[in-house]
């Protein structure tokens, strides 16, 4: 459904209406100057008529306002706007477009939860792996032979191992094999490769902090590509 405030309703008549009150001297010619200067673009109906949604009138207003409060040129206003429509946001005191601030994405885990747990203090048999996760025998040797698992000498699984193995049988119950969930395992070893690149040597950066920073490059690419 058509978002209401998008339909083009409003006669310019109706537009002069709404913003008299805080713009008295505003007046139809004003308005159809705005119209030619690109501010806005109202559709035209049949009679060839201006026809003005209610975003148009709140992208005159904003515009009105800046002239009357900021005497911003219509260069700057046209670039503001241009800005607005592209998801930067306005700062409250000086009214330019600014990047919207980015908030940390919970689907990434914390530094603390990554370096948290003590994953070798358990030690689980394949069958206890197995009941864990609904895993059948079968399965839980496929991802051992593809390199997603890796058993201790005496053949137990710890934390990481039962938590690789939970996700990799939500994964399996879409019908696929674990071969193909290897190229898992070859991108986190290249993600690994490059963290241990970037905590080599001096200095006191926590492998840690750089894997988060990888997971929320990865989950970034990921979500950018769902819905691009």
């Amino acid at each position: 459904m058509t978002d209401p405030a998008q339909q083009p309703a409003l006669s310019i008549g109706a537009v002069l209406k709404q913003l008299q009150d805080e713009f008295p001297d505003l007046s139809l010619s004003k308005v159809r100057f705005l119209d030619a200067q690109g501010v806005v673009s109202p559709q035209r109906a049949g009679s060839g008529y201006r026809r003005y949604t209610q975003r148009d009138v709140e992208r005159l207003r904003f515009v009105l306002r800046c002239q009357r409060d900021r005497f911003w040129p219509l260069k700057v206003i046209r670039e503001a706007l241009d800005a607005f429509d592209r998801g930067l946001e306005p700062a409250p005191v000086e009214g330019r477009p600014s990047v919207p601030a980015v908030q940390d994405d919970s689907s990434v885990p914390s530094v603390a939860d990554l370096v948290g747990g003590q994953a070798h203090d358990l030690r689980l048999s394949a069958d206890e792996v197995c009941s864990a996760t609904g895993l059948d025998h079968k399965a839980l040797n496929g991802l051992v032979d593809f390199g997603l698992l890796k058993p201790d000498a005496d053949g137990y699984y710890d934390a990481n191992g039962l938590q690789i193995a939970r996700a990799a049988s939500a994964l399996l119950a879409h019908g696929i094999d674990a071969r193909h969930l290897r190229p898992f395992r070859l991108a986190a070893d290249r993600e690994l490769s490059l963290v241990q690149q970037l905590t080599f040597g001096p200095g006191d950066t926590q492998p840690a902090e750089v894997v988060r920073e990888c997971l929320a490059l990865h989950l970034a690419l990921v979500r950018a590509g769902l819905q691009g």
